[in-house]
């Protein structure tokens, strides 16, 4: 694995949440402003956008894709069995 997709991995984890999340800091719904701040974050460990892109294509297509994922698994989460 090279370090920008360890790097992407470790800030999605970290920085796109669940809707019900809301209050946690990084908990934005907003797929522009999420990408603005991997970008900026990604530039700041010394990776290029075109290093992200290289790893995961789109980057916007990809963090609303995490975003899609983290809230259906919060609502699965809260589904009654």
């Amino acid at each position: 694995m090279s370090r920008a997709r360890e790097f992407i991995d470790f800030w999605i984890e970290n920085s796109v949440h669940a809707v019900e999340q809301y209050r946690t800091v990084g908990a934005s719904q907003d797929v522009a402003e999420l990408t603005g701040r991997l970008v900026a974050a990604a530039k700041e460990q010394g990776f290029s956008e075109a290093d992200l892109q290289a790893e995961i294509g789109d980057i916007s297509d990809y963090i609303g894709d995490r975003l899609k994922a983290a809230n259906r698994a919060e609502r699965e989460r809260h589904r009654p069995p």
